[in-house]
């Protein structure tokens, strides 16, 4: 097998699995966005943009079934909300480090772009910290040449190993899709809820 269908193939591998944790939130004709399960227990991390209005979740994606999502917080400022399911032993996205990503490396954004399911688009990393030009302000973001559509705003991003990374949220420039790095995530819910 060649280098590129390797490639192909062990990507496509890190896609199934990371969809796995993901699910799909939505609100009537309102729009569709992502989330991530932070944990087993029926805990979902996405976008506080998403959630405005918005609570039904379908999910885990490979599952039938819509449940009803209930807010636990939000942060407007870092575009974050934690909501929680009623579920057992969902399975719950692994954690990864953003600090560590170097630009170059592979990431991936997961989502429902334009409403189809488990949308998958692939990149590299421009860089991850405060005050990147291509993200603008002074927040914290992960930044990466891939085309985010609507859709995967609160999905995952994930690393070439299927770690969460980042949660993603908007483009800025034609092909830079920024994402909230997950360090930021976990503050956000230690702050919040304690998680």
């Amino acid at each position: 097998m060649n280098l590129l269908m390797q490639l192909s193939s062990d990507l496509a591998d890190v896609s199934s699995v990371a969809l796995r944790s993901m699910v799909q939130v939505r609100s009537g004709e309102r729009g569709v966005g992502a989330g991530a399960i932070w944990h087993p227990a029926g805990l979902i991390v996405t976008n506080a943009h998403v959630v405005e209005e918005r609570s039904p979740t379908r999910g885990p994606w490979r599952r039938t079934g819509t449940l009803a999502a209930r807010i636990l917080a939000t942060d407007t400022q870092h575009d974050l909300a934690a909501l929680r399911v009623d579920a057992a032993e969902l399975p719950a996205v692994q954690l990864g480090d953003a600090r560590r990503l170097q630009p170059g490396e592979m990431v991936l954004a997961l989502g429902f772009p334009w409403g189809v399911t488990g949308g998958a688009t692939s990149g590299v990393v421009i860089g991850v910290g405060a005050g990147l030009p291509e993200a603008g302000g002074e927040r914290e973001w992960l930044a990466a040449s891939l085309h985010l559509r609507p859709g995967h705003s609160g999905g995952p991003m994930v690393d070439a190993q299927g770690r969460l990374v980042g949660i993603n949220t908007m483009m800025s420039g034609p092909d830079v899709g920024v994402a909230i790095p997950v360090h930021v995530a976990v503050a956000f819910l230690k702050q919040a809820m304690g998680a």
